[in-house]
């Protein structure tokens, strides 16, 4: 880089760094009202279904309609206004960054906010980390836009902003400035540096005006382990970066078998899916939704291990048949409970074999959720400071460190790819994708 570029970029550098705190906050109120809303879109489906058991006959009807048509909707509102809101938004939001699709439309803001109410709403196994992480990535450009930016500024801004949207959705202010740098750019860069930390900072503190402060999960305290116990968590790596690979494999799967009825309208779809997972609310209404209040109970030991694998295997399916609903809805918060209960269930295999092993249930659950999202994403720091955010766990470590290195060995050995990059691919063969060099705002 030449003298001339560097110092340009430093004159750049301070309308950037005063930019992305406002993206920042604005990401931050934005994330807020949706994690509120998707607050009360459960409290409500939790009260209609406890209302609906006085209706032995009529009750599971009215659920299976009433989620249908929430579903139904979220798909029409994607296909009407804006395609680019369907899904996680995340491998979109990648394109952009790449500079292989446009930049995004305003109409996802919105889309994403009522849709993904709706979907999550009404009971699909979605996050609220995808929808929040799009908007965000909106708002960046946007705002860049309107201040006349040019392009490689807004690119600063659109990963700023969704860095500070995934660090909204799980309260979690440094994972989202590293998940800009590891997942989206893919290399460090200063400039989005800067910006990611700035904004993930305001965005947090924003948001916690309305949501409070204090970890995600609630977990008791861990303390350090042996060198043994160490080499089990290792052991639990290689354990979740297997189920990762069927995972991952499973989501392409139910998307394909769902695009094979292609003659069916999206919405139709949609609503079938959302049907049926009304069905399985009414009778296991703790089983639905994104899975913030099963992990927690997942931790908290309130299954015994025989009803685990039961719960783990509904989960396992009802994440990826959600997904390909199309509906707006991220992937994380669906994995971190399987993650939960993976490492719970080996946590129960070893405490059977070796009791003599001194290590809590929930150390398992921890480390669990950090090897299972970075078997399926292949973002291993992400993966560690996120959970080790949101669980308040900093004994664990390196404990997940070990097991994060078996979960991201073993797919990579085994040649599947993450998820991420599975469904780039996927939308680059459902609709023309060329290199286009976006116009200046």
């Amino acid at each position: 880089m030449t003298s001339h570029s560097t110092a340009t970029d430093r004159d750049n550098l301070v309308p950037i760094a005063l930019l992305s705190l406002l993206v920042g906050a604005v990401t931050g109120f934005i994330g807020a009202l949706f994690r509120l809303g998707l607050e009360h879109a459960d409290l409500a489906r939790n009260a209609l279904i406890s209302w609906s058991y006085s209706l032995p006959v009529i009750g599971p009807v009215l659920i299976v309609l009433i989620c249908a048509a929430a579903a139904g909707i979220a798909a029409w509102l994607v296909r009407r206004f804006a395609p680019r809101a369907s899904g996680s938004g995340i491998p979109h939001t990648e394109a952009v960054l790449d500079a292989t699709v446009r930049p995004p439309e305003a109409g996802i803001i919105p889309v994403k906010l009522v849709g993904g109410i709706l979907s999550i709403g009404s009971g699909l196994a979605l996050g609220r980390e995808g929808p929040s992480v799009q908007i965000g990535a909106c708002l960046g450009y946007f705002m860049g836009k309107i201040m006349r930016r040019p392009w490689p500024d807004c690119r600063v801004l659109i990963a700023a902003g969704a860095g500070a949207g995934l660090a909204t959705a799980f309260n979690a202010p440094i994972a989202g400035a590293i998940f800009v740098l590891e997942e989206l750019v893919r290399r460090f860069e200063t400039q989005i540096a800067i910006a990611a930390l700035g904004a993930s900072a305001t965005a947090m503190a924003v948001a916690r005006i309305f949501l409070g402060d204090g970890p995600e999960l609630h977990v008791e305290s861990l303390d350090y382990h042996s060198a043994l116990a160490n080499i089990v968590f290792v052991l639990l790596g290689v354990c979740a970066g297997f189920v990762a690979i069927a995972y991952n494999r499973a989501i392409l799967k139910s998307i394909g078998l769902i695009d094979g009825f292609k003659r069916r309208p999206i919405e139709l779809r949609a609503a079938v899916i959302g049907g049926c997972v009304g069905l399985l609310a009414y009778f296991a209404p703790n089983l639905v939704g994104g899975g913030q209040t099963l992990a927690q109970h997942s931790i908290d030991g309130a299954y015994l291990p025989n009803v685990l694998v039961f719960v783990f295997l509904v989960r396992f399916i009802l994440g990826p048949v959600s997904y390909a609903a199309a509906t707006p809805g991220g992937l994380f918060a669906p994995m971190l409970v399987l993650g939960a209960q993976i490492g719970l269930l080996f946590y129960a295999a070893v405490h059977y074999f070796r009791p003599d092993i001194d290590v809590s249930a929930s150390a398992f659950a921890v480390v669990g959720m950090a090897a299972f999202f970075t078997g399926v994403v292949r973002a291993p720091v992400t993966g560690i400071v996120l959970i080790t955010e949101m669980t308040g766990s900093f004994t664990m470590l390196l404990p997940m460190l070990g097991a994060c290195f078996a979960a991201i060995l073993i797919p990579t050995l085994m040649g599947n790819p993450p998820i991420y990059t599975s469904l780039s691919l996927l939308d680059a063969r459902t609709e023309t994708v060329e290199i286009v060099t976006p116009p200046e705002p």
